[in-house]
């Protein structure tokens, strides 16, 4: 069974502080945001492709130039691509 995340708030993503090391806070449903020791924080989307099956990222943008709700949307359209067995990589270049 899959693990049960709560998901982040605005307040949570504009406090994370960079650490000596990357890590990673999850949103839930593949999305997540790496934060780096430089201090920038990542919109990352985890997948699995439809056909292979390997786990796969997908860059969503830049925080705070990608909001928290933007990776939210972008997410929910990913998601439904990939019920449709789409590839997501033809298709982010068509501007999704």
């Amino acid at each position: 069974m899959a693990k049960k995340v709560t998901p982040l708030t605005n307040t949570q993503v504009k406090q994370a502080k960079a650490c000596e090391k990357e890590f990673i806070l999850a949103d839930g449903d593949g999305l997540q945001l790496k934060i780096k020791p430089s201090g920038s924080k990542t919109w990352v989307f985890k997948y699995s492709k439809p056909f292979t099956k390997k786990r796969t990222n997908l860059g969503l943008g830049i925080y705070p130039e990608v909001s928290l709700a933007q990776a939210r949307d972008k997410r929910k359209t990913y998601r439904e691509l990939l019920a449709q067995d789409m590839i997501l990589r033809a298709t982010k270049t068509k501007s999704i």
